[in-house]
């Protein structure tokens, strides 16, 4: 007997997506977006083989800091103007234990795609005030940044490096189950 599809949206006002960048070495920058969207479809209520897709909005960026949020807009990290969104979707989402996954999946930054393999812990499945069916994952992973072409780079007088390679992605979703 075939499963029934599910189909589940983000919540934006319960989610947040984040990321964290080491700055001359010796303290971490969060920057955030403010704008994304993104779905699942599962098998039932079980999110094994769940299929996912995401999309951020790259001009809203936040640093909490104006003039970053710009440079990271520009040519020299994102090219917003030439590729506004950042996309990710899945190719496929394995359950590890009761509430750990492993989430695979092409994320296209700047025009280029790349797999990238995501840890996410499942917070479990809740009813809200208004009878809505909730789930939430805590999702955390790294890129390389210069694997997408963002690729700007400086050195400070002393030879410290401004910006790291790395990048630390941290992300917060809750799941709407969709009538």
């Amino acid at each position: 007997m075939a499963t029934t599809k599910t189909a589940w949206t983000i919540d934006p006002t319960h989610s947040e997506v984040q990321f964290k960048v080491k700055h001359l070495v010796i303290s971490t920058v969060t920057g955030s977006f403010k704008s994304f969207e993104g779905s699942a479809e599962t098998d039932g209520d079980s999110f094994e083989g769940a299929s996912v897709k995401f999309s951020a909005d790259i001009n809203s960026i936040d640093t909490n800091m104006e003039q970053r949020d710009a440079h990271l807009k520009s040519a020299d990290f994102f090219d917003a103007e030439n590729f506004p969104t950042l996309s990710f979707v899945s190719t496929s989402f394995t359950q590890k234990s009761d509430d750990e996954y492993v989430i695979v999946g092409d994320l296209t930054l700047r025009g280029v795609t790349k797999s990238v393999a995501l840890s996410a812990e499942y917070g479990g499945q809740m009813l809200d005030f208004y009878g809505n069916n909730k789930v939430g994952f805590e999702i955390s992973g790294k890129i390389n940044r210069k694997d997408f072409g963002l690729n700007w780079a400086a050195v400070t007088e002393a030879g410290g490096i401004v910006v790291s390679d790395e990048v630390k992605l941290h992300i917060n979703i809750q799941l709407v189950k969709q009538a």
